[in-house]
Order: C-alpha cells, then structure tokens, then sequence
C-alpha cells in the first residue's frame, strides 16, 4: 500500500475538481481527518497494517464531494475502487477501507474500533480552538448546498448536534470533550 502517494493523488484530485462553494469539505477536512485519525490512533494503541487502512480511509472519506453532497460516503468507496488499486491496495483492503469510510455516515454508527476512530477524528474540531473557525466555513457551505438561511437557524442545528454528540474512543473524550462543552455553553448563550 502506497498511503502518501494515494493521498497526495486524491487531495490533488480535490483540489482541482471539487466545486468552489464546499468551504468546509475540502481537501483542508481530508488532511485535518488525516491528521485527528493519527492522533487519536496513536492514543488508541492503533499502529502498522490498521494504521494504514485507517489513514486511506482518511484521505478518502469525503472524496465523494466530487460528486456531490448526497451520498458522498458511497461516493468516497467508489473513488477508492477506483482509484486505490493503482496504489498497491488489494480488494480485501479497499473494502475494508470502505467500511472504515461508512463509519462517518450520519448518524454516525461504526462497528469496530477504526471505525470509531475515524468518526472521532471527523468531528475531532467539535472541541478545538479552531472550532470557530470551522463552523463559520461549514455555515457558508450550507447556506450554499442545504439553504440554510440564517446564523440563528445555524447556532440552533449546532446546539442540536452538540447534545447529541458523543466522542466514542477515550482519546477524543480526553482530548475533546471538554472544548466541546464549552462550545456548547458559547453558543447556547448566542441563541
């Protein structure tokens, strides 16, 4: 398996071709999730051939954007189909790549300990000091593709999500949970 090279050839691919209005589910998420999937794994105890698939699935979880929102994470499996075995990658491992990458359908639902991993690192920014940040992007993007149509709305559909939220691995929980919390606390004071 070639990880670097066939996440360098899907963040080009992203980069390149995906539409202007996903200010959030870009190729700055992919390598965010990248980054969040590695940490949290090494907290986990997750190294070597486990590792590998998980950070693919990394790279390739939102690839599906490519496409469009809807159904994005079949989208994501039928790139890494497509694209994986140029990189090494075997059926086996491409389709457990794909079930990692199904773990952040929402409701997130993962069914193995990769999986968990990789819907912790995909919301990891719940509870960072960029969160902010990355809400303010993710809003942009969905009063583009869900019509969403006021930060109020928005702050309402976060407070939400935020209470339903759960960290599954205790890396995130340590990690996370407490940011947040606090998030939760800000904006609830907001709306």
């Amino acid at each position: 398996m070639q990880i670097l090279q066939a996440g360098d050839f899907i963040l080009d691919k992203i980069k390149n071709e995906l539409p202007e209005h996903f200010h959030y589910h870009n190729a700055d998420h992919a390598l965010d999730v990248y980054t969040a999937a590695k940490q949290i794994a090494a907290g986990e105890g997750i190294s070597g051939y486990d590792l590998d698939l998980l950070l693919t699935a990394a790279y390739y979880h939102d690839s599906g954007f490519l496409f469009g929102q809807a159904n994005h994470e079949e989208s994501s499996c039928k790139n890494a189909r497509q694209y994986l075995p140029q990189f090494g990658y075997t059926s086996d491992e491409i389709e457990r790549v794909c079930d990692i990458i199904m773990a952040t359908k929402m409701p997130q639902n993962p069914h193995n300990h990769l999986g968990q991993i990789i819907c912790d690192a995909d919301l990891d920014y719940l509870g960072r000091n960029d969160f902010f940040i990355l809400s303010k992007r993710l809003f942009s993007e969905l009063v583009i593709t869900d019509h969403l149509e006021s930060e109020l709305e928005w702050d309402r559909q976060q407070v939400k999500f935020l209470h339903s939220h759960h960290y599954f691995t205790q890396t995130a929980l340590r990690l996370r949970d407490e940011g947040k919390n606090e998030h939760l606390k800000i904006i609830t004071t907001k709306i």
